[in-house]
């Protein structure tokens, strides 16, 4: 079966990524959308706004999700939602330097960047990012539509639920359960459960405002 070209949504830093690794891969890229034509940094075709993803049949092309995620994963779970309910296809994206292992079950689009280890029996669910040098321990359970963001640990059993960002740095002790759409601030160390939609930052980690 031939691999399909693909087009990028997006065309901010996380993007530039992705599109590293795509060419890495001889990955053919159409091009990418934004709001309005601007530069873009790997001299990429401007395909339009996201509209223009509709021009392209979805037995032609696959997506690339390159929306990236400060504090809020709304906007990727959005656009994934809406392409997939037009029969659209999210190309995972891995980094030839990520280390595996076999038993590992990874969802549709998922991005694994540079030098992240994932570890046995994990699970990384649809439109999920596992950003640069993260570490993902044996039988952790990641939602669809989460960041985990660069350099976080997360040690054997996690389960981290649908929608949440776990920020630069962070680390989370063995066994922890942690709702959806939680946000857990950089550099934080948890060592108890997280229910839904809390905020929580610092060593140990504990609840914030919103």
């Amino acid at each position: 079966m031939s691999i399909k070209p693909v087009i990028i949504i997006g065309n901010g830093g996380h993007a530039k990524v992705l599109t590293d690794i795509l060419l890495l891969g001889n990955r053919k890229i159409i091009g990418f959308t934004a709001p309005v034509e601007e530069k873009n940094s790997y001299n990429l075709f401007y395909v339009g706004p996201d509209k223009a993803i509709l021009n392209y049949h979805p037995t032609e092309i696959e997506l690339v999700n390159a929306i990236g995620s400060v504090s809020n994963t709304s906007l990727r779970e959005k656009l994934f939602n809406e392409f997939k309910s037009q029969g659209y296809f999210f190309s995972a994206v891995i980094h030839p330097t990520a280390i595996i292992s076999s038993t590992v079950k990874l969802g549709e689009g998922v991005q694994i960047l540079a030098g992240t280890v994932i570890q046995p029996f994990a699970k990384i669910d649809d439109n999920t990012i596992v950003n640069t040098s993260s570490s993902i321990d044996h039988d952790c359970c990641i939602g669809k539509h989460c960041h985990i963001s660069p350099g976080t640990t997360l040690s054997g059993g996690v389960i981290v639920g649908k929608g949440t960002h776990i920020g630069t740095g962070a680390t989370i002790i063995q066994s922890i359960k942690i709702g959806k759409k939680v946000l857990i601030g950089a550099g934080s160390l948890v060592i108890r459960d997280v229910i839904d939609n809390k905020v929580v930052y610092g060593n140990p980690a504990k609840e914030v405002m919103k």
